[in-house]
């Protein structure tokens, strides 16, 4: 008896494993099957500013977890921070021919040659939140110009002499050349010039360097006692420009507005007064879209740079007044997101 109830267990064995075999095969639904098979061998390679920060770690977060789910091959080419690097990494790429780029650009013009050179190579490219002047199969990331209108929208209500502000603000610069910076600045100066009781005191760059950033406002600080706002560019970058203001004691007087990926120390930071103002493009959000769009260029398989399309990411502005459980991400959402 007990032999075949042995056998009885193997045989229920065989057939469950059969079974689940079956459901392995993927049920052809019209589509399914094709949205599958789009990315088997398929080589992405991403090319960011650096990997020591949380953007760039974030999307590539995404990636890897939709190519271990999709079973595409991941990797990544860090210059940290160099250009030259980056261009170097890029030229290396093209030779290669990776099936998709995911390029991080650090200035609107010192890739848009190789990443003209990679389409006509045939490799797709997708611009992730800083685009050059060369327009690839996607972009994915914010509309800059978005970002500058609610800072500058922000800077006018807080500081214009008819809410009680003095009408005098500045403003931190990052790289000029950066698309951020570039395309920021345009929104904010047209702004301002429909606002003329708002004057910049200062508009100067610390090249997204806390530091730097700190040594420039603590001496327009010290030059306009009465200044009401700083709107600075970048919130990693913007740290020193709060910690100038704290030290002059003005916490309470000038407000600092800046924009970020709404991970949490920024709400930490608008819960503690140190931002005024914060307008958040949601990187987590943006990891999503990504994945979305690698799904998306591989499916068409269209000519590379033959049908570019964007995915621009909704803003949100966040102050006191708006802040909830659910403004800001932390890396734990992260890790544990699908994508």
């Amino acid at each position: 008896m007990s032999k075949l109830f042995a056998r009885l267990a193997a045989a229920a064995i065989v057939l469950c494993t059969a079974a689940f075999g079956a459901q392995a095969e993927q049920f052809d639904d019209g589509i399914a099957p094709s949205y599958f098979e789009a990315f088997k061998d398929k080589k992405v390679v991403f090319l960011p500013l650096a990997m020591s920060f949380d953007l760039p770690q974030v999307w590539a977060k995404g990636m890897e977890t939709q190519a271990k789910r999709l079973g595409y091959d991941f990797s990544i080419r860090d210059p940290n921070w160099s250009g030259d690097a980056g261009a170097q990494a890029l030229t290396t790429l093209i030779s290669e021919k990776p099936d998709l780029l995911v390029v991080q650009n650090p200035d609107m013009q010192v890739y848009a040659r190789l990443l003209m050179r990679a389409q006509k190579a045939g490799i797709p490219v997708i611009q992730i939140n800083l685009k050059s002047i060369t327009t690839t199969d996607a972009y994915v990331g914010v509309n800059w110009y978005e970002i500058g209108l609610h800072q500058a929208k922000m800077a006018v209500d807080m500081c214009s002499p008819e809410n009680g502000g003095s009408g005098k603000i500045a403003i931190m610069q990052g790289t000029p050349t950066n698309p951020n910076n570039a395309i920021t600045m345009t929104a904010i100066e047209d702004v301002l010039a429909e606002n003329p009781d708002i004057k910049v005191v200062s508009s100067q760059s610390a090249d997204w360097d806390a530091t730097k950033a700190h040594a420039v406002a603590s001496t327009v600080i010290k030059q306009n006692p009465d200044l009401c706002g700083y709107v600075g560019l970048w919130e990693v970058m913007d740290a020193g420009v709060a910690a100038a203001i704290r030290e002059a004691g003005k916490t309470d007087d000038i407000a600092l507005i800046t924009n970020g990926g709404g991970q949490k120390p920024a709400c930490d930071n608008i819960k503690n007064g140190t931002f005024s103002g914060y307008v958040s493009y949601d990187a987590f959000g943006q990891a999503r879209d990504l994945t979305d769009a690698i799904a998306q260029v591989f499916q068409v398989g269209a000519k590379a740079g033959s049908q570019p399309y964007a995915l621009y990411t909704p803003v949100k502005d966040i102050s006191r007044d708006t802040l909830g459980p659910t403004s800001c991400w932390t890396m734990e959402d992260v890790a544990a997101a699908p994508f």
